[in-house]
């Protein structure tokens, strides 16, 4: 997979592999297309297109290349027409397929073209997390506003973003130097820093940053240290007169320092973790400037690209950069990180779940990590790219940058804006305070693991308990419910619910009871192993009583069981066979997961021939009665 650089949004992207090779009549706009440039590169393959020569590989270019300029009515068109030629279709085509179909709110669309990408690429966390929330899309939507947005008076017809204030200045990132050359990728001019005065509620108008940062190649989005004494920046890889390239003839993204001499910014000088072979961009940096982050594809990431952080000493020195890990980073895009002063994370990403495109997440500061990622919601976020979201808590003001505005006239590519954001209620969370206690005694159970799900039954949290019986899950999001499940060795297993409507620091205690064995005769006692009609599901009251079945063999390690599994009457008698064997199998396969030897543990299925409630008429509570697994001790 070859890599490719959003140079002129400084976002960086992957390319795609195709199933069917480039050719002669491909070739004049595949050098455009491998050097980026994306206008040309349409021109020339929609010519194929015209003449009738076009395959699912030019199709397939000519979506990653309206994709790569968000013109997404197109983008969705052509990846629709590659999928549909295309016997071997990459998930990963089926992913930005989606990404374009929300931008065009074709919500129902884009539902089905994430079913096939989670098909495709199963151990993937974008397929996963789907997977584990498909009504993800209306819990953004309909989430309340917590922010407002207005677009700046000071855009152009060209690109504008990453605005960042300090000290009463505007810093971003501008296309609109019409003296510089025009760039392959979008055809507008190459970037620079602006900076403007804020007089208000309004700006000066911007001007070009004084000093050596800006070039003839592309500049990006800036960070400047708490003394306001030295800026970090991205630039394309060029330093006094020295312009690099990789082996694809990519000049890779680079970070860069430079200090503030005589009201200029000069001295110019790369960061050590720099490297012509991959990018580092977008600089943030911490209130007390100890440690900067920024967003790289540098060798041992997770995705196209990750987000780092990388400590700064007193002497300026920078130490080595550490991944912020898989609670952040996803396989996809992640970028443009920004900390506010309280230590939440912001960043973009279109590989969390979101409405399209990039989207803005947080992440509230926990300790030295982060706590759970939430997506910041509408108006925010939108159908379009979203990202270089800056945010003062102090002032409950900031900006994000985003294409929103669609394709101006004749134009190939949407245009990212800066928008104004005021803060109108704060981002709640909740976090939940977990005490696992004897229910005999009131004694703290240590080393208990506790587990937390969702509504979606998704496993989102798993710790264990301190000598206080404690365990904390932090920054979880608000209007969700959430279940935690506890398990000692020794105890039946309990649960505790924490309801949609609590906010803040939830404290939820589980007493967990010691397991006294009940064994009459030659079978154990527990409370009925019961399904749901016409399934083989365990539930999770099953489950808890399943645990109990477990707690005795760990006790009894010579012990063995037989399971006996039965349904109801309705359906054929063959079919409740298959039906009450399948129950049998789940009930077997549930103990052996937690711990205990299949060669302990065996089943016999009778399906409906050994109904525990003779009844021709049943009622739904007797059918239920019927539905059971039943446990016999074979040996002891």
């Amino acid at each position: 997979m070859k890599k490719i650089y959003y140079i002129a949004s400084l976002l960086l992207l992957f390319m795609s592999g195709n199933s069917f090779a480039q050719s002669n009549a491909t070739k004049k706009a595949d050098k455009h297309y491998d050097r980026l440039e994306y206008v040309d590169a349409i021109e020339d393959y929609k010519k194929l297109v015209d003449k009738g020569d076009a395959t699912p590989y030019v199709y397939h270019r000519l979506a990653d290349s309206y994709y790569n300029l968000y013109n997404s009515q197109e983008a969705a068109r052509y990846y629709s027409m590659y999928i549909d030629g295309a016997s071997d279709a990459s998930g990963e085509a089926y992913y930005r397929y989606a990404q374009m179909l929300k931008a065009n709110a074709n919500y129902e669309e884009a539902n089905r073209a994430m079913q096939a990408f989670a098909s495709r690429s199963p151990q993937d966390k974008r397929a996963q997390a789907f997977k584990s929330n498909q009504n993800y899309l209306s819990d953004i939507l309909d989430k309340e506003a917590k922010f407002s947005v207005e677009r700046l008076s000071l855009n152009t017809d060209f690109i504008d973003f990453g605005g960042y204030e300090k000290d009463g200045k505007l810093y971003f990132v501008s296309a609109r130097n019409k003296s510089r050359r025009n760039y392959g990728w979008n055809d507008q001019p190459t970037l620079d820093v602006y900076v403007s005065t804020r007089e208000g509620e309004e700006f000066t108008s911007p001007e070009l940053l004084e000093g050596e940062v800006n070039t003839k190649f592309n500049e990006g989005t800036v960070a400047i240290t708490p003394d306001g004494n030295t800026m970090y920046f991205t630039r394309n890889d060029y330093l006094d007169g020295d312009y690099e390239e990789d082996e694809q003839g990519v000049g890779q993204l680079k970070l860069f320092r430079a200090r503030l001499v005589n009201g200029a910014w000069d001295d110019i000088q790369s960061v050590p973790f720099n490297s012509s072979a991959y990018s580092t961009g977008h600089p943030a940096l911490s209130a007390d400037g100890k440690t900067l982050y920024f967003s790289s594809d540098m060798p041992g990431g997770i995705g196209h690209s990750d987000l780092y952080k990388v400590s700064v000493s007193e002497d300026g020195s920078l130490g080595e950069p550490q991944n912020l890990g898989a609670g952040i980073n996803t396989e996809g895009r992640d970028s443009f990180p920004y900390i506010d002063e309280e230590g939440t994370l912001y960043f973009s990403s279109d590989g969390q779940l979101g409405i399209g495109g990039l989207d803005v997440f947080y992440a509230k500061a926990k300790g030295s990590n982060f706590g759970e990622v939430n997506n910041i919601g509408q108006p925010i976020n939108s159908n379009g790219d979203d990202f270089a979201f800056t945010f003062s808590t102090s002032a409950k003001k900031g900006y994000v940058s985003s294409n929103r505005g669609g394709l101006a006239e004749d134009a190939q590519t949407a245009n990212d804006n800066i928008y104004r954001v005021v803060q109108l209620e704060p981002i709640e969370e909740i976090d939940i305070m977990v005490k696992v206690i004897n229910a005999e005694t009131g004694a703290p159970i240590t080393q208990a693991e506790v587990l937390n799900y969702n509504e979606a039954k998704t496993q989102v949290g798993k710790k264990q308990t301190n000598r206080e019986g404690q365990a904390a899950f932090q920054g979880l999001r608000v209007d969700k419910a959430y279940s935690l499940q506890a398990n000692a060795t020794g105890y039946k297993s309990g649960l505790a619910q924490v309801s949609p409507e609590e906010r803040g620091e939830v404290g939820v205690t589980i007493e967990l009871s010691p397991i006294k064995p009940i064994i009459k005769k030659e079978e154990i006692v527990l409370n009925p192993i019961l399904f749901d009609f016409d399934k083989a599901t365990i539930r999770s009251q099953a489950a808890l009583e399943l645990d109990k079945l477990v707690g005795v063999m760990k006790k009894h390690p010579e012990m063995e069981i037989k399971v006996e599994a039965h349904t109801d009457k309705r359906g054929s008698a063959e079919y409740n066979q298959k039906l009450s064997e399948r129950r049998a199998k789940s009930t077997v396969g549930y103990v052996v997961s937690q711990g205990i030897d299949k060669s302990r543990i065996s089943w016999e299925a009778f399906g409906e021939s050994k109904p525990k409630v003779e009844c021709d008429n049943c009622s739904e509570e007797q059918y239920q009665e019927n539905r059971r697994s039943v446990f016999r001790i074979i040996r002891d």
